[in-house]
């Protein structure tokens, strides 16, 4: 149940720790999504909270969602004018060269009917930022910190393998795939509230991670 994944939870937010595997839109072959959990995560409200923003079926972690419409606009807003501090942890399938470094490329959208769609790098796309810091490695394997200052769609799964010249470990879509998934960790989120306290969550240590010899 994810209501025993709550990791911060007020009278205008709350923030779970989103389960890899876990879709937030509902699929189109109708699989369980968020949709059918928002039932157990009322707290006593009879509105059901909404996510304010979309992490990848595959990645798990940090998750914010409002219990109300005037604090989901108010969280949207601050999305999108870059104010929102995100930490991700990524393992990628190689070691990057040197120790940290901004990535700055931007995204655009392809498709075919083959492959179906993906993003990539493109000077005409949308402008994508993200900083990285390596953090170690093991076994030929490196643990990476990302903190997007953008928020584009896989843009840290395109940035690990377009700007780094590294996929994710078990990305299916830029890399390949792996029986314990693909290896991204939205890790922290904090939010500014203007006079309020921030928002601020840290999701706890995937044991995928751990299963590959990386241990928080």
């Amino acid at each position: 149940m994810l209501g025993e994944r709550v990791l911060f939870l007020d009278g205008e937010a709350l923030v779970i720790d989103k389960p890899a595997g876990l879709p937030v839109d509902r699929p189109r072959d109708g699989a369980i999504s968020l949709e059918n959990h928002l039932n157990s995560l009322t707290f006593g409200f009879q509105r059901w909270p909404q996510p304010v923003h979309r992490l990848d079926r595959d990645t798990s972690g940090c998750l914010l969602l409002s219990r109300n419409p005037k604090a989901h606009a108010r969280f949207q807003q601050a999305f999108e004018a870059g104010t929102v501090e995100k930490r991700y942890l990524a393992i990628l399938d190689g070691v990057p060269e040197g120790s940290d470094g901004t990535i700055d490329l931007p995204l655009a959208k392809r498709s075919t009917a083959e492959r179906g769609w993906w993003m990539t790098g493109d000077a005409k796309g949308k402008a994508a930022r993200t900083a990285w810091t390596l953090l170690g490695t093991h076994d030929g394997r490196a643990l990476v910190e990302f903190r997007p200052e953008t928020g584009r769609t896989h843009q840290i799964r395109v940035h690990a393998l377009e700007g780094l010249g590294l996929p994710v470990t078990g990305d299916p879509t830029y890399g390949v795939a792996h029986k314990g998934g693909t290896m991204l960790h939205a890790a922290a989120l904090t939010v500014p509230r203007g006079t309020k306290e921030p928002i601020v969550a840290a999701a706890p240590w995937p044991d995928r991670f751990r299963a590959l010899g990386f241990d928080g």
